[in-house]
């Protein structure tokens, strides 16, 4: 068994009239995370989290946003090819774990959905997929609904 670990982190701005993607999941709101892809702060913070475990840099190293090519891409293709490269390694993930913060609009009703979006990106079962939500408690820009952020750990194998 040879495991890796690899952690992840993203930060996004809100702006109004953008949808809100998280997990591969458009979250009802009235904002969004601004950003040169689609924003969806828990796949970019996954993408890292994969390829920092297989020691493969990270997601802007593979995805610039000066690349005109990955403007407004949708994040569960970065993640796919993220994963490819993870794999190309000898890797497979074995589990994910994973915490957003935002204050509003509640994540957890949309938590199964991301599970099984990122499960299927992924290959894996629902159960290696962990996503938990909290708030700030309308502390700094996260708790003014400012900004969202991730994290996520990720367990590989080869």
């Amino acid at each position: 068994m040879n495991l890796r670990i690899g952690f992840g982190v993203d930060v996004h701005r809100l702006g109004e009239g953008i949808p809100l993607m998280v997990g591969g999941v458009e979250i009802p709101s009235d904002f969004g995370a601004i950003g040169h892809s689609d924003a969806d702060v828990l796949l970019h913070a996954i993408c890292d989290a994969i390829l920092g475990a297989a020691n493969l840099r990270d997601i802007g190293y593979h995805f610039s946003d000066k690349d005109p090519k990955y403007k407004g891409i949708d994040s569960k293709i970065l993640l796919r090819e993220s994963y490819r490269l993870v794999q190309e390694k000898g890797y497979t993930v074995v589990n994910l774990d994973c915490t957003v913060i935002l204050e509003r609009p509640k994540l957890n009703p949309s938590i199964p959905s991301m599970m099984e979006v990122i499960a299927k990106i992924l290959g894996i079962e629902q159960d290696a997929v962990s996503i938990k939500a909290t708030t700030h408690e309308k502390v700094d820009s996260f708790g003014q609904s400012e900004a969202i952020k991730a994290y996520a750990v990720c367990l590989l194998n080869r």
